[in-house]
């Protein structure tokens, strides 16, 4: 043993140092097995957890997406068989008191004469009118009860004006006649202008209601006529227990098929079945679910596919709930809804394999994460590298205490992640951030990547729930309040095309999916026409509903005969009662007199009119503003009057016309309006509203609309005779 500047070489002092050497050499080897044991036990842990989580992500945004349907669907359906099922509650209202009056009538025979009656004319096609038809070899001046069935003639005449719904309504006798109200006088002429004959008492409206001894609605048929498929709805009317007669009424289906097919969205429609279990009305040109006519079409409950026959008898009975069912070849989404009145229902259809696109998009996202995690952590574990040389050689330096706590320091935060990972269960669980991870180097990082992936993967989750079903529920909300808007105004044009006197034409251009301009314009009697045109304050649905309780309480007002300034007065103050919003609404009431031309007109601060008179240019007329409507109690109105003479034109407007502005902030002004009305003073009032709007859309290109675009044209064309 020697000694060489204090250490001493073959004795203790070396077996110790060399027993210390071997011994920090065994801990440093199998630091680095064991490390490398966890680290290879991790990545499999981690990629577990990663397997696992992407299935739990396919679970919960199918069973969210399916929850989403069931809740959007179940409503849309609903919804859309009940708007069907109030048109024929209506028309089953319409007969039933067409059936209490024919009995009443029937059973007071004798306090009724004979009514005059008279077969289909030509010249009244077009316009309601009340004529008589008759089976092959039937006299119906011989019948003894078609001149008392003839006192029904007004009341006939009364539904079918004052209904929307209906396109005929009828009286057939027990003895071969039918008393009818239609417009549609020509069809039931031949060629030679010779009435034609119709079997009564065969029509499926007649029988049936005379089998069932009570109201009926009958299938889909073809009219005799028109060749325009429609349904019936027919009582029947007894007298001392005898049948006497069939009272009923046409509705038209063209409405209910348009609307249906309206309904198809990528991988969506809706469709209705009748109560034969048959496609009825279906935007699907082929397949299973096309529509086709009662004899060719199958029975569905009869359906080879007994999964959708069963669903089908149950819509018919009930609302199904959300079903999965494979219809030619693909995974369908459905829901049904029973039409009580008619025993009809409605059907929801969505593609399943459009609904599976979100979590697609969200596995594609998560697999993005997983990756940038990976890089990380693979960033991490060169720097672990270098930074397990430095400690393995400081490790050496300090000995024993100093490798087993540098050994401890790195392989207790690895055994809790470990741990931590593998107790993780279920979508809701989360990795979290724990103080045993702040470790300062690869291992936080590692914990704060997984930490990080484990929130976005939950909160990614929670937004595409709460957006999906948001978006569902807005959607269905603004559809319906836009048609419903849109039916609110007069919107069938020509709107009176019994009058010769007169042509109007308006339209509306809401600039969101509701908005609070409108129109309107009704007959106050025989020779006064009421015409107005307003703008609400705001924009959006809170200006909708303003806008629809201003337009009743005008309307209402008017009907009772009142001059322009009366109607604006009253209007005001109603309004003002109940106006803790503070919204306004600005108006122009103008009431014609048909038979002379004089237009008397008061105006709640809005914009100026424009009027032509014959031979001359339109120009504003420049009348004096009375304050807005709801704007102040007890403001009084002042009236003028213009004389318009055969040929005047008048164009009314919102100031979404002259403000309407182009990308370089300059508004169209009412210079360039009254040039567009002049550049054809000869339009008609529909091609001038048009020409008007090509001139605006000309001008703002492809700046947004920030206003309502309302408009009404108008032109007198003198009285007749």
């Amino acid at each position: 043993m020697r000694i060489i500047r204090g250490i001493k070489l073959g004795g203790l002092q070396q077996k110790i140092f060399n027993l210390m050497l071997i011994f920090i050499v065994a801990l440093v080897g199998a630091f680095v097995a064991v490390s490398l044991y966890q680290q290879a036990h991790l990545s499999g842990i981690v990629e577990e957890a990663s397997r696992e989580q992407q299935a739990s992500i396919e679970e919960v945004s199918e069973e969210t997406m399916k929850a989403v349907l069931e809740t959007g669907m179940t409503r849309t359906t609903a919804l859309q068989a009940y708007i069907a099922d109030d048109l024929f509650g209506d028309v089953r209202s319409d007969v039933l008191t067409l059936q209490a009056f024919a009995t009443e009538l029937f059973e007071h025979a004798e306090r009724f004469p004979d009514h005059p009656f008279s077969p289909p004319l030509q010249e009244n096609d077009g316009a309601p009118s009340v004529y008589v038809l008759h089976e092959p070899g039937v006299d119906p001046h011989d019948s003894e009860l078609l001149g008392l069935a003839a006192n029904m003639s007004e009341i006939l005449l009364a539904s079918f004006s004052s209904s929307d719904k209906l396109s005929g309504c009828f009286v057939g006798t027990a003895d071969g006649n039918l008393l009818a109200v239609s417009d549609r006088s020509a069809s039931c002429l031949s060629a030679d202008g010779t009435p034609l004959t119709l079997d009564v008492r065969s029509r499926p409206w007649y029988r049936q209601a005379a089998e069932a001894g009570a109201l009926t609605f009958t299938g889909v048929e073809v009219d005799s006529y028109t060749g325009v498929a429609t349904l019936e709805c027919a009582a029947p009317v007894y007298r001392d227990g005898e049948l006497v007669a069939v009272v009923g009424a046409d509705i038209f289906l063209t409405a209910i098929s348009d609307y249906v097919d309206n309904t198809a969205t990528e991988g969506g429609f809706v469709c209705v079945v009748n109560e034969d279990g048959k496609i009825l009305f279906s935007p699907q040109k082929d397949g299973t679910f096309c529509a086709k006519f009662s004899d060719s079409a199958p029975d569905l409950r009869e359906s080879e596919n007994t999964a959708l026959a069963a669903f089908i008898t149950q819509a018919l009975a009930g609302n199904t709930g959300l079903k999965t069912i494979a219809v030619d070849g693909k995974e369908y989404y459905l829901i049904g809804a029973p039409m009580d009145t008619v025993g009809w229902a409605a059907i929801s259809a969505v593609d399943k394999e459009i609904t599976r696109q979100p979590t697609a998009a969200m596995l594609a996202n998560y697999d993005e994460i997983n990756a940038e995690s990976a890089l990380t952590y693979q960033d991490g574990a060169k720097h672990s590298i270098q930074t397990f040389i430095v400690l393995t050689v400081i490790l050496v330096l300090l000995a024993l205490v100093g490798a087993l706590v540098v050994a401890q320091r790195i392989v207790k935060p690895i055994e809790h992640m470990t741990r931590r990972i593998n107790s993780l269960s279920g979508s809701d669980s989360v990795f979290e951030m724990e103080q045993v991870y702040r470790t300062d180097d690869e291992i936080e990082i590692l914990a704060e990547s997984f930490a990080s992936l484990s929130k976005k993967t939950r909160d990614y989750i929670q937004q595409i729930t709460e957006i999906t079903a948001e978006k569902e529920r807005i959607g269905t909300e603004l559809a319906l309040a836009t048609r419903i808007q849109a039916d609110m105004l007069p919107n069938i044009f020509p709107a009176f095309p019994e009058r010769v006197e007169f042509d109007i034409y308006a339209s509306m251009d809401p600039a969101k999916e509701v908005g609070g301009d409108f129109y309107d314009f009704f007959l106050v009697d025989d020779d006064h026409l009421c015409m107005l045109i307003a703008d609400v304050s705001g924009k959006g649905v809170p200006a909708a509903l303003f806008m629809m309780a201003s337009r009743i309480i005008l309307a209402s007002n008017a009907k009772q005969g009142k001059s322009p300034a009366a109607i604006l007065e009253s209007t005001n103050e109603t309004i003002c009662q109940n106006n803790r919003e503070e919204m306004f609404v600005t108006v122009w009431l103008g009431i014609l007199e048909i038979s002379t031309g004089r237009l008397t007109a008061a105006n709640a601060g809005h914009e100026y009119p424009v009027l032509m008179q014959p031979d001359g240019k339109f120009e504003l007329v420049k009348d004096k503003h009375g304050f807005v409507i709801g704007g102040m109690e007890g403001i009084r109105y002042k009236e003028y009057e213009l004389t318009l003479t055969p040929g005047s034109k008048l164009f009314l407007y919102t100031d979404g016309v002259p403000e309407a502005t182009n990308t370089e902030g300059e508004l169209f002004g009412t210079e360039r309006m009254l040039a567009a009305l002049n550049e054809k003073t000869s339009a008609r009032p529909e091609e001038m509203l048009k020409n008007m709007r090509r001139a605006v859309d000309g001008f703002v290109k492809d700046a947004e609309q920030f206003d309502d675009l309302t408009m009404l044209g108008f032109e007198f064309k003198g009285t007749r005779g």
